[in-house]
């Protein structure tokens, strides 16, 4: 036991002797940090005050250099308020002398019209004393010639004007009635002279336009399938053309007789690629027809743009080009009617150049002056006016439109070129062998017996063939019945014999025809 309590009395003493060593150790590092924060302390605020004077030197800097320039500002805010002052008061000082001047001006000028007026009194007053006495010389004149010559002063004037005036008419007449025969003259020899010269320098082809085209076959053989049985093929392209086909003894060769020149052609090209192909029968004959029709378009087209272009014609519209192309195949009196136009544009653009006019103006008028007798749909206008009706339309040149419309005096001319195209239509219309009467009097028959007929309602189509001895008119089977086409076939024969006049008799033929039409798919 000795040994233990030993052990714990000296455990006890170094931990007495140890924390005594501790707390002197502790105490002296306390002493020393408290030391050492003292002089970290004392650095901070020597140097916290250091930089505070720092600081402060620099905002008092600032604060000088603000103040500088606010200072610097305000000067040169002065400096300009008081030249737009000085300016001003310039301004108005001019200002005021300019009026003074103006005022001291205005002062001499009232001076000086005072002076002039007061002139111009003295001056009033001696010329009307000297008018007073001028008059009273007049008066005592005249008192004297009245004595002498037993008249007044008014009757004296009288027959002096009177002898004068009958003198200046007669005169007047006779200088005149000169003047106007000199230049009916001049005129007439001139006007001879530049129509002359017109024809002269023109030279065209007279071509009589006929209503009979010969097909010409290789063989009669081919006759037969053209007829077709019982003759189903030759009513069947008659029916779509409208062209009357007339199969005689003539050896290799089928007429085409119609009054429209279109007509014939489409009926020609249909029977040539009909006889090429072979297949003639009346389904193919209606395919091939209309085909044919279609590219007859197309080449009316063709047709116009070529002559617009030969002629030199810029900026004309596309149906009136087309138009253009459709005279190649219609006739006036015979004469082809695109030969015509041409020959007349040619001829006003001479006649307009001889008379110091425009002529590309005077050219397009006499080439469009007969396009109302090719209109697309019939109507009651005479070709001048229903011409210068789709010029307008198309919008052409007033002037041009004008020509048109006047060309047969159912407008007023109003422009210079409108007489120009009158004569060249009339000198292309007067040459030997340009025009055959009879041939348009035919022809405006025709016109007027397929007018007729299409005037009733349900009628699809009406040819006149025979030269206008048979009228075949093909209605439509859903509007017209079987009953209804007798009656319309004798009132259209009353119609024909009550309205028309023409030689012999017309036979009206109304065809009505049901297909039913269905494909197997």
């Amino acid at each position: 036991m000795e040994p233990i309590i030993m052990y714990v009395i000296i455990a006890a003493i170094a931990l007495v002797a140890g924390i005594v060593a501790g707390k002197f150790i502790f105490a002296k590092n306390t002493q020393k940090r408290t030391e050492e924060a003292e002089e970290q302390a004392k650095k901070i605020v020597k140097e916290a005050e250091m930089r505070a004077e720092t600081i402060k030197k620099e905002k008092a800097l600032e604060a000088k250099e603000k103040f500088v320039q606010l200072k610097a500002e305000h000067d040169r805010e002065i400096l300009d308020r008081n030249r737009k002052i000085n300016d001003t008061e310039n301004r108005i000082r001019q200002k005021e002398q300019s009026i003074n001047q103006k005022e001291n001006n205005l002062d001499k000028q009232i001076k000086e019209n005072e002076a002039i007026k007061e002139n111009l009194n003295r001056q009033i007053e001696v010329v009307n004393h000297k008018r007073t006495e001028l008059e009273k010389h007049q008066e005592e004149h005249i008192r004297r010639l009245e004595k002498i010559a037993g008249l007044s002063a008014d009757e004296a004037r009288g027959q002096l004007v009177e002898s004068l005036k009958q003198e200046a008419q007669t005169r007047a007449l006779s200088l005149q009635q000169e003047i106007i025969e000199e230049a009916r003259q001049k005129a007439n020899k001139e006007a001879r002279k530049i129509v002359i010269q017109t024809i002269q320098r023109t030279a065209a082809e007279q071509t009589i336009e006929n209503t009979v085209t010969v097909f010409n076959l290789e063989t009669d053989e081919v006759k037969g399938q053209i007829i077709g049985r019982e003759g189903r093929n030759i009513r069947a392209i008659e029916a779509a053309t409208g062209v009357d086909l007339i199969v005689d003894d003539t050896p290799e060769a089928i007429l085409l007789s119609s009054f429209d020149p279109l007509r014939r052609e489409v009926a020609r090209l249909s029977l040539q690629r009909l006889v090429a192909d072979g297949r003639i029968h009346p389904a193919r004959i209606e395919e091939v027809v209309e085909k044919t029709r279609r590219q007859l378009e197309e080449q009316v087209m063709e047709i116009g743009e070529r002559t617009v272009i030969e002629l030199g014609i810029h900026g004309l519209h596309k149906e009136l080009v087309r138009m253009v192309g459709r005279m190649r195949f219609r006739s006036s009196y015979g004469q082809n009617l695109l030969m015509h136009s041409r020959e007349t544009a040619n001829l006003c653009a001479i006649m307009a150049s001889e008379l110091g006019l425009n002529a590309k103006l005077a050219k397009r008028a006499g080439l469009l002056h007969d396009i109302g007798k090719v209109p697309d749909e019939e109507t009651e206008l005479s070709h001048a006016l229903l011409g210068a009706k789709l010029a307008e339309k198309y919008g052409e040149n007033p002037a041009v439109v004008n020509a048109i419309g006047a060309h047969h005096d159912e407008m007023e001319m109003q422009y210079v070129i409108s007489p120009i195209i009158q004569a060249c239509d009339a000198i292309s219309g007067a040459r030997p062998g340009a025009r055959r009467e009879i041939m348009q009097q035919y022809i405006q028959r025709i016109k007027d017996l397929e007018t007729l007929a299409m005037s009733y309602s349900g009628v699809e189509k009406a040819y006149a063939i025979q030269a206008g001895r048979e009228l075949r008119v093909i209605v439509e089977a859903d509007k017209v019945t079987d009953s209804e086409s007798d009656k319309l076939s004798f009132e259209m024969a009353q119609k024909i014999q009550t309205e028309m006049v023409y030689p012999g008799q017309i036979k009206v033929t109304v065809i009505r025809e049901k297909r039913a039409v269905n494909v197997a798919r």
